[in-house]
């Protein structure tokens, strides 16, 4: 584990140590969260390894869906209201019988204790934030988890229930992250914008999950997640994930519009240009495609020099048929 850094965030998490968990865990976050403002740098960095930490007890296909829904609870009561003692012992167990193999989610599990720690040292309007929308997503996770069948296979049936779900993984964290933002911007941006973002949240969610359903579909078939409803057409994902992603470019240049600052924009604004690129990739390539490196280093190269020109973030046009 990388030590704390001389500069810690107003959590006391070191920049350091939350830009290696980052890295082994989000490849996207790891390149888009660092260029926040600070104190949202902090805020979400925490918030995303919280809500990394209920992604590992949801999808803990080594564990019964019953073990899966304790875990969820347990880490929504440790958040809230337990001391050190019990947050370690809870831990400890976690661990001993691990739910995934991915190594960096399991290290990141390790660390529950410190970050949790992190967390109850925001600012208390953040935190409360985080808290409130990582305990409905925990919750909307048991829910799902209660479908599984007997060999823990988790099978959706209608676009209903495939929006349903993407709410509960990744709008409700569009809505906290609208929260963080209005927060942070103030008076202006939540007079200016705050009812606009606020109304584009969740499709800018939905779409960056549906993404990555598209992309992951193989893998998540091979550990028995079967997002893709057999008798939803494909075609109509891609509609729904196209129209989603045009309001996350909406939203991103309301953020510009309202005079947001610039690693914000910047933020949001690389998060919707990766999911445009994969969404045309798995289009053009089949799903399971994924961008290169290259890819998205020219894609952050992009959005870097449009802020620094006062150019135009989003082509409408290669919007309208990515």
């Amino acid at each position: 584990m990388t030590s704390m850094s001389m500069h810690d965030g107003p959590s006391g998490a070191g920049t350091d140590e939350l830009y290696a968990f980052l890295q082994k865990t989000s490849r996207t976050f790891a390149l888009t969260i660092p260029m926040l403002p600070e104190p949202l740098r902090t805020e979400i960095g925490i918030a995303y390894l919280l809500f990394r930490i209920i992604d590992t007890f949801e999808d803990a296909t080594a564990w019964s869906p019953a073990k899966r829904m304790d875990a969820l609870r347990q880490f929504e009561r440790l958040l809230d209201h337990a001391d050190e003692r019990e947050v370690t012992g809870a831990v400890a167990a976690w661990t001993r019988d691990p739910p995934v193999a991915h190594p960096g989610y399991l290290e990141l599990l390790g660390a529950a204790p410190r970050v949790i720690s992190w967390c109850r040292r925001l600012d208390p309007a953040a935190r409360s934030e985080i808290c409130r929308h990582l305990n409905r997503s925990a919750l909307g996770m048991c829910e799902f988890i209660r479908r599984t069948d007997g060999q823990g296979l988790l099978r959706l049936a209608t676009m209903q229930e495939l929006r349903d779900y993407c709410f509960v993984v990744a709008g409700i964290v569009g809505e906290m992250l609208t929260e963080l933002f209005v927060l942070s911007g103030g008076p202006r941006l939540a007079a200016t914008a705050g009812a606009e973002l606020r109304a584009r949240s969740v499709r800018f969610g939905e779409g960056l999950q549906l993404v990555n359903i598209l992309k992951d579909v193989g893998a998540d078939a091979a550990e028995g997640r079967v997002y893709l409803p057999r008798d939803v057409l494909l075609a109509e994902v891609f509609i729904l994930a196209r129209a989603d992603l045009r309001a996350a470019a909406e939203y991103t240049e309301l953020l510009r519009s309202s005079g947001a600052d610039r690693g914000l924009v910047a933020f949001n604004a690389l998060n919707a240009r990766l999911a445009i690129a994969t969404l045309r990739l798995l289009r053009d390539r089949g799903l399971g495609s994924k961008l290169t490196r290259s890819q998205v280093t020219g894609l952050a190269a992009e959005v870097a020099h449009a802020l620094e020109a006062d150019a135009p973030l989003f082509d409408r046009a290669t919007l309208e048929q990515s």
